[in-house]
């Protein structure tokens, strides 16, 4: 089988240009949009179960950005045991010294399931650049090895999706300061959530470079308003439904006949 090329989109997205006005208006659009979301996500989920294909959803972007309300709605409605999500924090102790892709190999989705990153394997080369976790050396040459990580995947079958939430330095002001009063929020934020929102602008610079040097042809970043939280679960749902479903035939396996007529047989006694 011939591997695939890693080539780099020539116009990758970029920060500025998403539209942080885009929204919906009313709640019943959004409510009405969002059933018919995920009615078409548990379709395709039962797709990739049947055909034992495998997906992985990357999620990246700002802290408090919206990506586990998003991650919540897209997987609401799914059957538990065909997904699973895996929110990546720092590397355990056993993880630690070893080659930062190691952690992730462990968590890659079974055929016919699907592998949910709430953060994923470019921390090398945003948090652990910024913060000097990994040395020069060490994340410059982490884009190539992404790349091919990836393309090691899809050329496995794979199916990597990978979605980036925008969200402007104001409204992640208002977010932060409602979680600091809601008690049941408030664990949410840290105080590395404040570090990172003192270096916004190292952050926006680190965002920029990873959109430019790993959106490739056959794993590309989508780029998704976090501004407008209806917005973005709708979003976010439409790009991955559409995505997952390139390609691949959503329409349910044959009913098997001997099946049928064992069933049929059996509600008669």
């Amino acid at each position: 089988m011939k591997r695939t090329p890693i080539q780099i989109e020539k116009n990758p997205p970029r920060l500025a240009d998403v539209d942080l006005d885009a929204r919906i208006e009313t709640e019943e659009e959004y409510a009405k949009r969002l059933a018919r979301g995920q009615k078409r996500m548990l379709v395709t989920q039962q797709a990739y179960y049947h055909q034992k294909r495998r997906a992985i959803l990357v999620f990246e972007g700002w802290d408090g950005a919206g990506k586990g309300s998003a991650i919540q709605r897209l997987t609401t409605g799914l059957d538990p045991r065909g997904y699973k999500v895996w929110p990546i924090s720092a590397p355990t102790k056993e993880e630690q010294g070893r080659h930062y892709l190691y952690r992730f190999w462990q968590r890659l989705p079974e055929p016919g399931t699907i592998a949910v990153f709430d953060r994923s394997w470019y921390g090398r080369v945003l948090v652990e650049r910024v913060e000097g976790f990994a040395t020069k050396e060490q994340w410059s040459r982490a884009y190539d090895e992404i790349n091919e990580f990836e393309r090691l995947l899809i050329d496995d079958g794979a199916r990597i999706i990978k979605i980036f939430i925008h969200v402007s330095k104001d409204e992640q002001a208002r977010r932060f300061e409602k979680r600091l009063n809601d008690p049941l929020k408030r664990w949410k934020i840290t105080l590395e959530d404040m570090r990172n929102r003192q270096r916004w602008t190292e952050y926006e610079d680190v965002y920029g470079d990873m959109l430019e040097r790993t959106s490739t042809k056959a794993a590309p970043w989508h780029l998704i308003s976090g501004e407008h939280k209806w917005h973005t679960r709708l979003a976010v749902i439409d790009t991955v439904t559409k995505a997952l479903a390139d390609g691949v035939s959503l329409d349910p396996p044959e009913l098997d006949p001997e099946v049928a007529k064992a069933v049929i047989d059996g509600l008669k006694l």
